[in-house]
């Protein structure tokens, strides 16, 4: 598995799929790094230290095109280092609290995903997120998936699990590690996550990938997805991945879909809303992006106004998107003068999801929390 290094934005890093670790270069250094790789010189010394320091492998003796992947200076008119995709909406679960309200089986097809995945190698996005609907159910996501691999992209995917231990995914991500595979987990038993998830097998087939990934020593986190439904499961969730040895975190602050349907939040679980951080402003747009499964690109996966055609416009297109991203962060409607913004949990587009949504104000606003007396 090659060490990635790459500019990120305006400086330059070197990372490893799987790793947490990582190593911020000079210019220089990214310098001598490259001219190893594509000069046929061995590489720096400093660098095969640095990463036996950094990820304890030996990359002395390797020649430098097999240890290392060295991504070059975009050339592009915008340069961006993170985007998500959504591959496709569709989904073999109907989980309740899903923020798609819709969940379409449709998308591009395989040259236009191709095309697009090369269009974010060229503006320089390394850390790539797939996700869906169900990324792993779209026929196309092999070799969408490898095309970002081998253009040296820090690749996070979001499934459900369900086809995680499936021969042909497991093999792929043995040969092709990603750097990260996030499972989401919806309750401790079958009859718990197959309710939630309204699809019958669901925790079979999740914990199935789940030991099927730990098997073949894959970079696991998993989600806990708490929801009214099996919060009284969370001890037993956390115990069962605990087990399994894979990182955790937990998700309990269900939103609306993100075209305004109050639906999902018949989910949410008491004593768990209001769980996240004050806002402090968020990059959305500048130096991240969202693209849907038609190539419609967007400041993040909640503010969709006025999405831009990469396949249409290409990476020209984006030079409109820090405006778009700009006017969605105003603090407009309900929230136009609010004196509790610099303390608000929620971004404006999120804040806009619930309004539309009639949400309860306690669900997403300061205005709401009570206060003792």
């Amino acid at each position: 598995m090659p060490v990635i290094v790459s500019p990120q934005e305006d400086i330059y890093v070197a990372v490893r799929p799987g790793a947490q670790a990582g190593m911020q270069l000079p210019t220089s250094h990214y310098d001598q790094v490259a001219q190893a790789v594509f000069g046929g010189a061995p590489l720096p010394e400093w660098f095969i230290d640095a990463a036996r320091q950094a990820w304890q492998t030996d990359l002395a003796g390797q020649p430098a095109t097999d240890a290392v992947l060295v991504r070059q200076r975009s050339t592009a008119p915008v340069i961006y280092s993170r985007a998500t995709w959504e591959i496709n909406k569709g989904c073999n679960f109907s989980c309740e609290h899903c923020y798609l309200e819709q969940r379409p089986f449709a998308g591009l097809p395989l040259a236009e995903k191709l095309r697009l995945i090369d269009m974010l190698a060229e503006i320089g996005v390394l850390w790539f997120q797939i996700t869906g609907g169900e990324p792993l159910i779209d026929p196309h996501f092999p070799p969408s998936y490898l095309r970002a691999h081998d253009a040296g992209m820090m690749i996070e995917i979001l499934t459900n699990g369900s086809r995680l231990a499936r021969e042909p995914m497991i093999t792929l991500f043995a040969a092709a590690r990603p750097h990260k595979i996030t499972v989401s987990m919806y309750g401790a038993s079958p009859e718990t996550a197959d309710a939630l998830t309204q699809t019958r097998g669901a925790f079979n087939n999740a914990y199935c990938g789940l030991l099927a990934a730990k098997d073949a020593d894959l970079p696991i986190e998993v989600t806990i997805i708490v929801t009214k439904h099996n919060v009284d499961e969370l001890a037993d969730m956390r115990a069962l991945i605990d087990e399994l040895g894979f990182p955790r975190n937990e998700y309990g602050s269900i939103s609306p879909t993100y075209t305004g349907s109050g639906s999902p939040l018949a989910a949410q679980a008491p004593g768990w809303l209001n769980k996240s951080a004050i806002f402090d402003g968020c990059p959305a747009g500048h130096t991240f992006f969202h693209v849907d499964p038609h190539g419609m690109a967007t400041m993040c996966k909640v503010g969709r106004d006025n999405p831009i055609s990469l396949i249409t416009d290409g990476p020209e297109g984006l030079l409109r998107l820090p405006a778009i991203a700009d006017a969605q962060m105003l603090r407009t409607g309900g929230c136009t003068g609010c004196t509790l913004s610099s303390s608000c949990r929620v971004c404006r587009p999120m804040a806009r999801v619930y309004q539309e949504a009639k949400a309860p104000l306690q669900n997403y606003c300061r205005h709401g929390e009570r206060t003792p007396s």
